[in-house]
């Protein structure tokens, strides 16, 4: 079946040309040798333009002499919204010098009309290869090169985000990214930026909960001198400060339902009104939307607008749970390590099998996010190059609510020093009383010398012999 748009595969083939029924002719004959393949037809380069910037084309086939922008227009911003796409140019009026144009322009590949099967199919088959090949690199080197936005895990359900993410982000469509908490819909929202067109340019980020709701509008969409009280001179909302790029808004289902009629006008008219203003200003934005609440038991109770929902939820991307890709555990629990401890710029630590197992016994119900404050702990609190499995038992443990417990005189330095004499005597005691008092076994279980583990329990005025007492 041909012009497939619904389909966000990343295998989709492009047919471009101002002859509808050459187009037709050549979209059925690709389409019967790869049956596979959604196969799109468009008959202007302005129209191929549209669907090159809504949804990912592995092959773009397009003619090079079309009225208006021609084939080599058409190469040129293509190849702009996507660097790696593979382009094979056609000409009725073939010759070399035009063969050599088009591949030293970027294209991949030059075929003369009237088209030969076998070289259609030649071109095409290769063609496909080649952009797969580009896919498979460009997840390979964010595997082994992993930076500030990469998902790390080669689970199932992460290597669907991947593809999801790589399907949503070569368009211009909202996208709603379900999740729940601390499952990383932060990052998903930064690495479709950075993959899409818009990805040259910063994005603008807002978590709806972080700001009061009688200055929620403004943070949005501006406000004018004398607006109320306190503006004392005009200010550019994130919209417009926004404008080229994308514009993330974090926990969108806790939008007050005053704001929710403004916010659907804005993303309907593709225009924002200062508070106080009276002129509409245009803005280019790539909304891109995230909570952790049910928004559509929220749109059947009434809670959030129903227009508003669709308007966002154009394109979904579903965040999985820690649960969901358990076996990713060591793996970002080993680069939380080390990111941790270049953070620290401390000397790399290592985490014992033991350990390991402890983390991935342990239930994580704030997902990643939980994962990487704990490792945090475990290299803040740890000594020596290694973290056992009692370390890793005991700092758990040992966690408790201490703003909640800390006087409002106290200072930060005498907090902090009361925090640290409480966790010590916690890990020693549990070490102690794990081992039975034998000092050169805690010392190795914890990775302390033994000299220092008994200055400790000098210190504690703790009784090894005590521990040997109560084993008994």
């Amino acid at each position: 079946m041909l012009d497939m748009p619904e389909r966000l595969s990343s295998d989709a083939i492009l047919v471009v040309d101002d002859e509808p029924q050459f187009a037709k002719g050549l979209a059925r004959l690709i389409q019967a040798g790869f049956p596979e393949n959604p196969v799109l037809i468009r008959n202007s380069a302005q129209d191929a333009l549209e669907v090159l910037q809504q949804r990912p084309i592995a092959l773009l086939i397009t003619d090079l002499r079309m009225p208006g922008m021609d084939g080599f227009g058409l190469l040129d911003k293509a190849l702009t919204f996507e660097p790696a796409l593979t382009v094979v140019m056609l000409s009725g009026f073939g010759n070399a010098e035009s063969a050599v144009s088009a591949l030293k322009s970027g294209a991949y590949d030059f075929l003369t009309k009237p088209v030969d099967q076998d070289s259609l199919y030649r071109a095409v088959a290769k063609g496909l290869e080649r952009a797969a090949l580009m896919r498979e690199n460009r997840r390979l080197n964010a595997a082994l090169n992993p930076g500030r936005y990469s998902l790390i895990g080669e689970s199932p359900a992460m290597r669907q985000l991947r593809d999801e993410i790589e399907a949503v982000a070569s368009n211009d469509y909202s996208v709603l990214i379900l999740g729940e908490s601390g499952s990383g819909k932060e990052l998903v929202a930064r690495n479709i930026h950075r993959l899409s067109k818009r990805g040259q340019k910063t994005m603008v980020s807002l978590n709806c909960t972080a700001i009061s709701e009688n200055l929620l509008e403004s943070e949005l969409f501006g406000h004018v001198k004398g607006a109320f009280t306190g503006a004392t001179k005009s200010k550019q909302g994130l919209f417009l400060t926004a404008d080229g790029s994308s514009l993330h808004l974090d926990e969108i289902g806790d939008m007050p339902a005053l704001l929710q009629p403004k916010m659907l006008r804005a993303l309907q008219e593709r225009e924002i009104r200062p508070v106080g203003g009276s002129e509409d200003i245009a803005f280019n934005v790539r909304i891109l939307a995230s909570t952790n609440k049910p928004l559509e038991a929220m749109v059947r109770a009434g809670d959030f607008r129903e227009d508003l929902y669709f308007r966002l939820n154009v394109l979904t991307v579903r965040v999985p749970s820690l649960r969901e890709r358990a076996c990713d555990l060591p793996l970002l629990a080993q680069y939380f390590l080390r990111q941790t401890c270049s953070d620290l710029e401390r000397e790399e630590m290592a985490l014992t099998p033991g350990a390991m197992d402890y983390l991935n016994a342990r239930a994580w119900p704030g997902n990643v996010r939980e994962l990487l404050n704990f490792v945090r702990r475990l290299v803040v609190f740890s000594t020596g190059p290694v973290i056992t499995e009692t370390q890793a038992r005991v700092i758990d443990s040992s966690r408790r609510a201490y703003p909640g417990s800390t006087s409002a005189s106290e200072t930060y330095k005498d907090a902090r020093k009361r925090v640290l004499e409480d966790f010590t005597f916690s890990f020693i005691n549990l070490l102690m009383e794990k081992t039975g008092g034998n000092i050169s076994q805690a010392a190795r279980m914890s990775g302390l010398e033994r000299f220092s583990l008994q200055k400790i329990l000098k210190r504690l005025n703790l009784d090894p012999t005590a521990f040997r007492l109560k084993g008994k």
